[in-house]
């Protein structure tokens, strides 16, 4: 998908189509997770601070992320990706490989081609956002390609072609090169896979080792047998928060705790797992940062629990001097709970009672569509959504000084109107997103290859090859 957050944010606010938006953190402190192409002409790229992007594109609609909405258009698209392959490896949100081969795709490049362009038809149908793809046989020249497709393009790596390719690219352009990495090789005048792969084994392995130095050269050479891998475990579920300013209130800190605790249970619960291993994480006013973590006697995805083990976790740390960061987090995770726990439950659930400054566990379920009672004053940030009893939905422009300002609209609406309400205005509530509409006219059709007339299939030997639908929040995949 390209770039997914800022398209989706352009697609459900129909004022923001064709302009500059840009996603992520709002705050003092805040970073760019992505940036639609049109603010990209003015410079601003992901993980930028948010303070130079605004210096750069002061025009820009700045937003805060809706993650529920974008994993709601990201399983529409992976949906689609399932109907081509029962091999889909999902590398985040907006970017996953697919294995051709296994969904019986003849291994013959039109046949890939007609594959790829229906997929771009088939999303737009179904989401009205735009993706690129690249078809390669192997994961690593189908991402480089999906890279070059950019934006709403498909480019194919013919067999044979693939050091011509990666000849002029940057070695950073390979999987597991790094800064330091690319330094050395720079360093030895290795700047270009080209000139990587003009060096040879010896000197690769000279120069970073045995292991580094041998993967750097298979890849250099376009070589590349890691094969699509259908189920991604998720190893652990985690929540964190960064702070405009340093939290050095005790208090404060241990009621944020206990929020990211409950936060992390309802991550935890959305999935279907559990976890038996409690993981606290902050980082101080100088960015030094330290973990601690408790194991227990058995997964568990109970509130109670998760939010005990944590606040026993946060009383060996010391948070005088100031906290700028903190997280919870749940590792060891498991498809069941662990039975004997619930006496563990109903003991924090005492100690929790005993103690006043204890904040109520919030709710472990996803709330329901619609509107979200209020049980304080809510913060209007700019891009959440809101439903106004007189006006209907809309979403926060801004606020300030009292007032938020509302720009009434829907996905596929035309640009809407906007208002200016008191912060406690009565009759504004805050809201769900509502689902982007379809692309007009647009009718989505199975993406199974059997869709379409094509010679039996003829499997190559090798499993690894694959597609990738690519998207660009701008930043590294996991």
């Amino acid at each position: 998908m390209d770039a997914f957050y800022a398209a989706v944010e352009q697609a459900a606010k129909p004022s923001l189509r064709g302009k500059p938006v840009v996603v992520g953190g709002l705050g003092p402190r805040g970073v760019v997770a992505t940036a639609s192409y049109e603010a990209r002409r003015f410079g601003v790229h992901s993980a930028m601070p948010m303070a130079q992007a605004r210096r750069r594109c002061p025009n820009a609609a700045y937003l805060t992320p809706r993650f529920g909405l974008y994993r709601r258009v990201s399983g529409l698209v992976m949906d689609l990706l399932a109907a081509l392959s029962p091999l889909v490896e999902p590398l985040s949100l907006d970017e996953a490989f697919v294995d051709l081969e296994a969904g019986g795709v003849p291994a013959d490049t039109e046949a890939a081609r007609a594959v790829g362009d229906r997929l771009r038809e088939d999303i737009r149908a179904a989401t009205g956002l735009s993706g690129s793809v690249g078809l390669a046989g192997s994961k690593l020249l189908a991402k480089i390609a999906s890279e070059r497709a950019k934006p709403d393009g498909l480019v194919i790596v013919q067999p044979g072609g693939e050091r011509e390719l990666l000849a002029p690219l940057t070695v950073r352009t390979l999987p597991g090169i790094g800064p330091a990495t690319a330094e050395v090789l720079r360093r030895a005048g290795l700047a270009t896979v080209g000139a990587a792969a003009e060096a040879g084994a010896d000197e690769l392995l000279r120069l970073l080792g045995k292991a580094h130095g041998s993967s750097l050269y298979a890849m250099a050479l376009g070589l590349d047998d890691r094969p699509v891998v259908a189920e991604r475990d998720a190893k652990s579920v985690s929540v964190e928060d960064t702070y405009d300013t340093d939290l050095t209130d005790r208090a404060r800190v241990q009621t944020e705790v206990a929020r990211l605790a409950g936060r992390c249970v309802q991550r935890l619960r959305e999935a279907g797992r559990s976890g038996r291993t409690v993981v606290i994480k902050v980082r101080s006013y100088d960015f030094s940062t330290l973990t601690r973590s408790e194991t227990l006697r058995g997964p568990t995805d109970d509130p109670a629990v998760v939010r005990s083990a944590a606040a026993r976790l946060l009383e060996g740390v010391d948070t005088t001097a100031g906290v700028r960061l903190l997280g919870v987090g749940v590792s060891g995770l498991a498809d069941y709970t662990q039975e004997d726990l619930f006496a563990q439950a109903e003991a924090a659930a005492g100690r929790q009672a005993d103690d006043a400054a204890e904040p109520t566990p919030e709710a472990a379920r996803p709330p329901a569509a619609g509107p979200v009672p209020q049980t304080a004053a809510p913060r209007w940030l700019p891009g959440l959504d809101v439903l106004h009893l007189d006006h209907g939905p809309g979403w926060i422009q801004g606020s300030g000084l009292g007032r938020v300002t509302v720009r009434f609209e829907r996905p596929g609406s035309p640009p809407g109107r906007v208002r200016t309400f008191p912060v406690d205005d009565s009759r504004l509530t805050a809201s769900e997103p509502l689902m982007l509409a379809p692309a007009p006219h647009a009718a989505v059709r199975p993406s199974a290859p059997g869709a379409q007339p094509s010679e039996p299939a003829t499997r190559p030997k090798s499993r690894s090859g694959g597609a990738t639908a690519d998207g660009s929040t701008g930043r590294s995949s996991p």
